[in-house]
Protein backbone atom coordinates (compact mmCIF):
# COMPACT_ATOMS: atom_id res chain seq x y z
CA UNK A 1 0.00 0.00 0.00
CA UNK A 2 2.64 2.61 -1.29
CA UNK A 3 2.00 6.13 -0.15
CA UNK A 4 -1.02 5.86 2.08
CA UNK A 5 0.10 6.49 5.79
CA UNK A 6 2.32 9.15 4.54
CA UNK A 7 -0.44 10.71 2.76
CA UNK A 8 -2.49 10.55 5.87
CA UNK A 9 -5.92 9.39 3.85
CA UNK A 10 -9.43 8.55 4.88
CA UNK A 11 -10.38 4.63 5.04
CA UNK A 12 -12.50 5.81 2.42
CA UNK A 13 -9.24 6.83 0.63
CA UNK A 14 -7.38 3.69 1.70
CA UNK A 15 -9.89 1.32 0.15
CA UNK A 16 -9.77 2.86 -2.75
CA UNK A 17 -6.31 2.96 -3.18
CA UNK A 18 -6.91 -0.82 -2.26
CA UNK A 19 -9.34 -1.24 -4.93
CA UNK A 20 -6.37 0.73 -7.93
CA UNK A 21 -3.98 -2.01 -6.63
CA UNK A 22 -6.33 -4.74 -6.99
CA UNK A 23 -6.24 -4.37 -10.81
CA UNK A 24 -2.54 -6.15 -10.36
CA UNK A 25 -1.79 -9.45 -8.28
CA UNK A 26 0.56 -7.18 -6.12
CA UNK A 27 2.91 -8.30 -3.88
CA UNK A 28 2.58 -8.48 0.03
CA UNK A 29 4.49 -6.61 2.23
CA UNK A 30 4.87 -7.52 6.28
CA UNK A 31 7.25 -5.10 7.73
CA UNK A 32 9.99 -5.39 6.04
CA UNK A 33 9.35 -8.97 4.11
CA UNK A 34 7.90 -8.93 0.63
CA UNK A 35 6.02 -11.73 -0.66
CA UNK A 36 5.63 -11.61 -4.87
CA UNK A 37 2.33 -13.44 -4.10
CA UNK A 38 -0.65 -12.08 -1.89
CA UNK A 39 -1.06 -15.72 -0.64
CA UNK A 40 -0.40 -16.50 2.45
CA UNK A 41 -0.68 -21.01 3.07
CA UNK A 42 -2.10 -21.48 6.88
CA UNK A 43 0.05 -23.24 9.21
CA UNK A 44 -2.15 -26.40 9.65
CA UNK A 45 -1.04 -29.30 12.63
CA UNK A 46 -0.19 -31.57 13.74
CA UNK A 47 2.53 -32.28 10.71
CA UNK A 48 -0.45 -31.27 8.09
CA UNK A 49 1.85 -28.17 6.94
CA UNK A 50 5.54 -28.88 7.58
CA UNK A 51 8.70 -27.86 5.35
CA UNK A 52 7.85 -29.89 2.23
CA UNK A 53 4.52 -27.94 1.92
CA UNK A 54 5.97 -24.08 3.08
CA UNK A 55 8.76 -24.66 1.06
CA UNK A 56 6.76 -25.48 -1.88
CA UNK A 57 4.37 -22.41 -1.59
CA UNK A 58 7.49 -20.03 -0.76
CA UNK A 59 9.18 -21.29 -4.10
CA UNK A 60 5.72 -20.60 -6.21
CA UNK A 61 5.59 -17.16 -4.95
CA UNK A 62 3.34 -17.35 -1.69
CA UNK A 63 4.63 -17.45 1.98
CA UNK A 64 5.37 -21.35 2.92
CA UNK A 65 4.13 -21.17 6.74
CA UNK A 66 4.91 -24.51 9.12
CA UNK A 67 2.60 -25.38 11.66
CA UNK A 68 4.92 -25.36 15.32
CA UNK A 69 1.70 -27.27 17.30
CA UNK A 70 2.39 -30.56 18.76
CA UNK A 71 5.57 -30.96 15.95
CA UNK A 72 7.50 -33.29 18.22
CA UNK A 73 4.81 -35.60 18.29
CA UNK A 74 6.22 -36.52 15.01
CA UNK A 75 8.75 -38.28 16.12
CA UNK A 76 8.90 -41.60 17.49
CA UNK A 77 11.34 -41.25 19.80
CA UNK A 78 9.25 -38.65 22.24
CA UNK A 79 10.65 -38.81 25.87
CA UNK A 80 9.53 -37.03 29.16
CA UNK A 81 11.53 -33.68 27.13
CA UNK A 82 8.66 -33.44 25.65
CA UNK A 83 9.09 -29.37 25.24
CA UNK A 84 12.61 -29.29 24.37
CA UNK A 85 11.91 -32.32 21.56
CA UNK A 86 9.46 -29.85 19.94
CA UNK A 87 11.61 -27.62 19.89
CA UNK A 88 14.34 -29.62 18.29
CA UNK A 89 11.59 -31.08 15.68
CA UNK A 90 10.64 -27.16 15.12
CA UNK A 91 14.12 -26.08 14.33
CA UNK A 92 15.15 -29.35 11.99
CA UNK A 93 12.20 -28.20 10.01
CA UNK A 94 12.59 -24.70 9.42
CA UNK A 95 16.29 -25.72 8.41
CA UNK A 96 14.67 -28.18 5.74
CA UNK A 97 12.53 -25.73 4.77
CA UNK A 98 15.32 -23.22 4.36
CA UNK A 99 17.51 -25.75 2.32
CA UNK A 100 14.86 -26.08 -0.28
CA UNK A 101 14.15 -22.33 -1.14
CA UNK A 102 15.69 -19.23 -0.52
CA UNK A 103 12.38 -17.64 -0.64
CA UNK A 104 10.56 -16.52 3.22
CA UNK A 105 9.60 -19.10 5.40
CA UNK A 106 7.06 -18.74 8.08
CA UNK A 107 6.12 -20.54 11.45
CA UNK A 108 2.45 -20.69 12.69
CA UNK A 109 2.66 -21.13 16.60
CA UNK A 110 -0.21 -21.37 18.47
CA UNK A 111 -1.01 -19.20 21.60
CA UNK A 112 -2.46 -21.78 23.69
CA UNK A 113 0.35 -23.98 23.23
CA UNK A 114 1.93 -24.77 26.82
CA UNK A 115 5.39 -24.07 25.18
CA UNK A 116 4.33 -20.94 23.66
CA UNK A 117 6.80 -18.81 24.02
CA UNK A 118 9.78 -21.37 23.26
CA UNK A 119 8.79 -22.21 19.88
CA UNK A 120 8.06 -18.41 19.12
CA UNK A 121 12.41 -17.66 20.57
CA UNK A 122 13.66 -21.05 18.78
CA UNK A 123 11.69 -20.35 15.28
CA UNK A 124 12.91 -16.44 15.49
CA UNK A 125 16.84 -17.53 16.51
CA UNK A 126 16.32 -20.20 13.34
CA UNK A 127 15.88 -16.69 11.25
CA UNK A 128 12.21 -17.73 9.79
CA UNK A 129 10.95 -14.16 8.29
CA UNK A 130 7.60 -14.15 9.35
CA UNK A 131 5.52 -15.53 13.18
CA UNK A 132 2.10 -16.15 12.76
CA UNK A 133 0.20 -16.37 15.74
CA UNK A 134 -3.58 -17.42 16.73
CA UNK A 135 -5.43 -19.80 19.33
CA UNK A 136 -5.48 -17.18 21.59
CA UNK A 137 -4.67 -13.47 21.42
CA UNK A 138 -0.75 -13.21 21.77
CA UNK A 139 -0.58 -10.06 23.83
CA UNK A 140 3.02 -10.86 25.17
CA UNK A 141 3.84 -12.14 21.99
CA UNK A 142 7.01 -9.26 20.72
CA UNK A 143 8.54 -10.25 24.15
CA UNK A 144 9.22 -13.79 23.10
CA UNK A 145 11.65 -13.27 20.25
CA UNK A 146 15.40 -12.71 20.72
CA UNK A 147 17.31 -9.39 21.21
CA UNK A 148 17.75 -7.87 17.68
CA UNK A 149 15.57 -10.44 15.81
CA UNK A 150 14.28 -9.34 12.45
CA UNK A 151 11.15 -11.90 12.26
CA UNK A 152 7.90 -10.03 11.71
CA UNK A 153 5.01 -10.79 13.59
CA UNK A 154 1.30 -11.19 12.57
CA UNK A 155 -1.35 -11.98 15.04
CA UNK A 156 -4.23 -13.71 14.05
CA UNK A 157 -7.52 -11.93 15.59
CA UNK A 158 -11.71 -12.76 14.68
CA UNK A 159 -12.91 -9.07 15.09
CA UNK A 160 -12.13 -5.31 15.02
CA UNK A 161 -12.52 -4.96 18.69
CA UNK A 162 -9.76 -8.13 19.26
CA UNK A 163 -7.31 -6.33 16.68
CA UNK A 164 -7.79 -2.06 18.41
CA UNK A 165 -7.08 -3.94 21.88
CA UNK A 166 -4.47 -6.24 20.66
CA UNK A 167 -2.51 -3.68 18.83
CA UNK A 168 -3.20 -0.89 21.74
CA UNK A 169 -1.52 -3.46 24.03
CA UNK A 170 1.37 -4.09 21.89
CA UNK A 171 2.25 -0.75 21.49
CA UNK A 172 1.72 0.44 25.05
CA UNK A 173 3.53 -2.32 26.56
CA UNK A 174 6.26 -3.13 23.98
CA UNK A 175 6.54 -0.08 21.61
CA UNK A 176 6.10 -1.86 18.64
CA UNK A 177 3.22 -2.53 16.06
CA UNK A 178 2.49 -6.23 13.81
CA UNK A 179 4.10 -6.29 10.04
CA UNK A 180 0.32 -7.04 9.17
CA UNK A 181 -2.92 -8.35 11.05
CA UNK A 182 -4.72 -11.70 10.01
CA UNK A 183 -8.26 -11.76 10.66
CA UNK A 184 -9.87 -15.28 10.45
CA UNK A 185 -13.81 -15.52 9.27
CA UNK A 186 -16.51 -17.92 10.27
CA UNK A 187 -15.74 -20.22 7.68
CA UNK A 188 -12.21 -21.19 8.66
CA UNK A 189 -11.00 -25.04 9.44
CA UNK A 190 -9.80 -26.07 12.79
CA UNK A 191 -10.16 -24.04 15.84
CA UNK A 192 -12.29 -20.97 15.75
CA UNK A 193 -12.12 -17.82 17.18
CA UNK A 194 -15.76 -17.26 17.76
CA UNK A 195 -18.65 -18.96 20.46
CA UNK A 196 -21.12 -21.17 18.88
CA UNK A 197 -23.95 -18.54 18.62
CA UNK A 198 -21.45 -16.35 16.40
CA UNK A 199 -20.69 -19.49 14.25
CA UNK A 200 -24.34 -19.78 13.48
CA UNK A 201 -24.89 -16.00 13.36
CA UNK A 202 -25.16 -15.16 9.60
CA UNK A 203 -24.63 -11.44 9.87
CA UNK A 204 -20.94 -12.66 11.29
CA UNK A 205 -19.30 -12.77 7.85
CA UNK A 206 -15.46 -12.19 6.88
CA UNK A 207 -16.88 -9.91 4.72
CA UNK A 208 -18.65 -7.79 6.97
CA UNK A 209 -15.63 -7.88 9.58
CA UNK A 210 -12.37 -6.45 7.14
CA UNK A 211 -13.95 -3.26 6.65
CA UNK A 212 -14.27 -2.71 10.11
CA UNK A 213 -11.38 -4.19 11.08
CA UNK A 214 -9.12 -2.10 8.88
CA UNK A 215 -10.54 0.91 10.14
CA UNK A 216 -9.86 -0.09 13.74
CA UNK A 217 -5.92 -0.59 12.36
CA UNK A 218 -5.57 2.62 10.63
CA UNK A 219 -4.63 4.56 13.43
CA UNK A 220 -1.90 2.40 14.55
CA UNK A 221 -0.83 2.36 10.92
CA UNK A 222 -0.59 6.07 11.49
CA UNK A 223 1.31 5.75 14.69
CA UNK A 224 3.59 3.18 12.99
CA UNK A 225 4.55 5.58 9.39
CA UNK A 226 4.12 2.53 7.77
CA UNK A 227 1.13 0.33 6.47
CA UNK A 228 0.00 -2.81 8.60
CA UNK A 229 -2.01 -4.79 6.11
CA UNK A 230 -4.63 -7.14 6.79
CA UNK A 231 -4.80 -10.58 5.55
CA UNK A 232 -8.15 -12.20 5.15
CA UNK A 233 -8.92 -15.87 6.43
CA UNK A 234 -11.58 -18.17 6.70
CA UNK A 235 -13.02 -19.55 3.42
CA UNK A 236 -11.38 -17.91 1.10
CA UNK A 237 -11.28 -20.55 -1.80
CA UNK A 238 -11.14 -19.01 -5.39
CA UNK A 239 -9.26 -16.21 -6.81
CA UNK A 240 -12.34 -14.17 -7.14
CA UNK A 241 -12.64 -14.65 -3.15
CA UNK A 242 -9.14 -12.60 -3.21
CA UNK A 243 -10.67 -10.08 -5.59
CA UNK A 244 -13.79 -9.36 -3.43
CA UNK A 245 -11.26 -9.65 -0.18
CA UNK A 246 -8.97 -6.79 -2.02
CA UNK A 247 -11.94 -4.90 -2.90
CA UNK A 248 -13.13 -4.44 1.31
CA UNK A 249 -10.08 -3.54 2.12
CA UNK A 250 -7.77 -6.45 2.94
CA UNK A 251 -3.81 -6.29 0.96
CA UNK A 252 -3.83 -10.33 1.05
CA UNK A 253 -5.49 -13.68 2.33
CA UNK A 254 -4.72 -16.48 4.35
CA UNK A 255 -5.97 -20.36 3.02
CA UNK A 256 -5.63 -23.53 4.19
CA UNK A 257 -8.11 -25.60 2.83
CA UNK A 258 -6.69 -25.66 -0.67
CA UNK A 259 -3.40 -26.45 0.27
CA UNK A 260 -3.88 -29.72 1.87
CA UNK A 261 -5.37 -30.59 -1.47
CA UNK A 262 -1.59 -30.40 -2.71
CA UNK A 263 0.99 -32.98 -3.76
CA UNK A 264 3.38 -31.42 -1.53
CA UNK A 265 1.23 -31.27 1.63
CA UNK A 266 2.90 -33.00 4.20
CA UNK A 267 0.27 -35.08 5.54
CA UNK A 268 -0.94 -38.80 3.58
CA UNK A 269 -3.18 -39.14 0.76
CA UNK A 270 -6.24 -40.78 2.88
CA UNK A 271 -5.94 -37.41 4.62
CA UNK A 272 -6.17 -35.44 1.39
CA UNK A 273 -9.11 -37.76 -0.28
CA UNK A 274 -11.02 -36.91 3.24
CA UNK A 275 -11.13 -33.18 1.42
CA UNK A 276 -11.61 -34.72 -2.13
CA UNK A 277 -14.39 -37.40 -0.82
CA UNK A 278 -16.42 -35.31 1.54
CA UNK A 279 -19.82 -33.58 1.22
CA UNK A 280 -21.24 -29.77 2.51
CA UNK A 281 -22.89 -32.14 5.15
CA UNK A 282 -20.06 -33.94 6.03
CA UNK A 283 -18.27 -30.41 7.76
CA UNK A 284 -19.60 -30.29 11.13
CA UNK A 285 -18.94 -27.91 13.88
CA UNK A 286 -17.01 -29.69 17.22
CA UNK A 287 -16.29 -28.71 20.76
CA UNK A 288 -13.12 -29.90 21.10
CA UNK A 289 -11.19 -30.79 23.93
CA UNK A 290 -9.44 -27.98 24.23
CA UNK A 291 -12.15 -25.66 25.36
CA UNK A 292 -12.63 -24.62 21.89
CA UNK A 293 -15.18 -25.04 18.92
CA UNK A 294 -13.45 -26.47 15.54
CA UNK A 295 -14.83 -27.33 12.35
CA UNK A 296 -14.11 -30.94 10.62
CA UNK A 297 -15.19 -33.42 8.38
CA UNK A 298 -17.47 -36.00 10.12
CA UNK A 299 -16.23 -39.17 10.73
CA UNK A 300 -16.96 -42.53 12.62
CA UNK A 301 -14.13 -40.95 15.61
CA UNK A 302 -16.29 -37.86 16.20
CA UNK A 303 -19.21 -39.71 16.28
CA UNK A 304 -18.05 -42.20 19.06
CA UNK A 305 -16.40 -39.24 20.31
CA UNK A 306 -19.93 -37.78 20.89
CA UNK A 307 -21.89 -40.52 22.37
CA UNK A 308 -19.33 -41.08 25.09
CA UNK A 309 -17.65 -44.30 23.65
CA UNK A 310 -14.30 -42.89 23.76
CA UNK A 311 -11.83 -43.40 26.98
CA UNK A 312 -9.80 -40.91 27.96
CA UNK A 313 -5.56 -42.08 28.25
CA UNK A 314 -3.60 -40.32 30.39
CA UNK A 315 -1.86 -37.59 28.85
CA UNK A 316 2.32 -37.32 29.02
CA UNK A 317 2.56 -34.18 27.40
CA UNK A 318 -0.07 -31.56 27.95
CA UNK A 319 0.51 -29.68 25.02
CA UNK A 320 -2.28 -27.19 25.54
CA UNK A 321 -3.43 -24.60 28.05
CA UNK A 322 -6.79 -24.87 27.55
CA UNK A 323 -6.94 -28.81 27.75
CA UNK A 324 -9.14 -30.71 30.84
CA UNK A 325 -6.75 -33.72 30.18
CA UNK A 326 -9.07 -35.57 33.13
CA UNK A 327 -11.67 -34.82 31.33
CA UNK A 328 -11.17 -35.06 27.67
CA UNK A 329 -12.98 -37.98 25.85
CA UNK A 330 -9.76 -38.04 23.52
CA UNK A 331 -6.37 -36.77 22.80
CA UNK A 332 -6.85 -34.08 20.38
CA UNK A 333 -3.18 -33.57 19.74
CA UNK A 334 -2.72 -37.80 19.14
CA UNK A 335 -5.81 -37.85 17.04
CA UNK A 336 -5.03 -35.11 14.53
CA UNK A 337 -1.69 -37.08 13.94
CA UNK A 338 -2.91 -40.41 13.36
CA UNK A 339 -5.39 -38.45 10.82
CA UNK A 340 -2.21 -36.76 9.41
CA UNK A 341 -0.97 -39.85 8.61
CA UNK A 342 -3.85 -41.66 7.16
CA UNK A 343 -5.39 -43.39 10.51
CA UNK A 344 -8.44 -41.41 10.04
CA UNK A 345 -10.80 -44.49 12.08
CA UNK A 346 -8.40 -42.96 14.77
CA UNK A 347 -8.55 -39.20 14.47
CA UNK A 348 -10.20 -36.60 12.07
CA UNK A 349 -9.14 -33.75 9.74
CA UNK A 350 -10.20 -30.15 10.40
CA UNK A 351 -11.04 -28.54 7.38
CA UNK A 352 -12.46 -24.96 6.33
CA UNK A 353 -16.32 -24.95 5.19
CA UNK A 354 -15.45 -24.61 1.73
CA UNK A 355 -13.60 -27.94 1.60
CA UNK A 356 -16.94 -30.06 -0.27
CA UNK A 357 -15.64 -27.89 -2.91
CA UNK A 358 -12.27 -29.41 -3.22
CA UNK A 359 -11.99 -32.29 -6.40
CA UNK A 360 -8.41 -32.76 -7.32
CA UNK A 361 -4.99 -33.20 -6.12
CA UNK A 362 -2.95 -30.64 -7.59
CA UNK A 363 0.85 -29.41 -7.46
CA UNK A 364 1.32 -26.40 -5.36
CA UNK A 365 2.49 -24.42 -8.61
CA UNK A 366 -0.80 -25.28 -10.07
CA UNK A 367 -2.70 -23.80 -7.72
CA UNK A 368 -1.17 -20.65 -7.59
CA UNK A 369 -1.73 -20.09 -11.17
CA UNK A 370 -5.05 -21.29 -11.05
CA UNK A 371 -5.69 -18.76 -8.03
CA UNK A 372 -3.80 -15.96 -9.76
CA UNK A 373 -5.98 -16.87 -13.13
CA UNK A 374 -8.82 -16.74 -11.07
CA UNK A 375 -8.31 -13.52 -10.04
CA UNK A 376 -7.14 -11.56 -12.94
CA UNK A 377 -10.39 -13.15 -14.61
CA UNK A 378 -12.89 -11.53 -11.59
CA UNK A 379 -10.74 -8.30 -11.89
CA UNK A 380 -11.79 -7.92 -16.01
CA UNK A 381 -14.93 -8.36 -15.05
CA UNK A 382 -15.62 -6.18 -12.18
CA UNK A 383 -16.65 -2.65 -12.84
CA UNK A 384 -15.62 -1.04 -9.42
CA UNK A 385 -11.67 -2.31 -10.16
CA UNK A 386 -12.22 -1.21 -14.05
CA UNK A 387 -13.46 2.28 -13.46
CA UNK A 388 -11.01 3.08 -9.61
CA UNK A 389 -8.91 5.56 -10.40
Amino acid sequence: MPGWTESKCSLERFIKHRQALSKQFSSLRIGQITIPKPIIQGGMGIGVSLSNLASAVSKAGGLGVISAVAIGLLSANVSDSYHKHNEDVLRKEIQKAKAMTDRPIGVNVMVALTDYENMVHAAAEEGVEVIICGGGLPINLPKCLPENSKTELVPIVSSPRAAKLLLRKWSERHGVYPGAVVLEGPLAGGHLGFSVDELNDPTITLQSLIPETVKAIAPFAEEAGRPIPLIAAGGIFTGADICEAFLLGAAGVQMGTRFVATDECDAADAFKQAYVNCTKEDLILIESPVGMPGRAIKNDFLAEAKSGNKVPKVCPWHCIVTCKQQKSPYCIARALLNAKNGRLNEGFAFAGANAYRVNEIVPVETLMQTLESEYTAAVASNPSIANCT
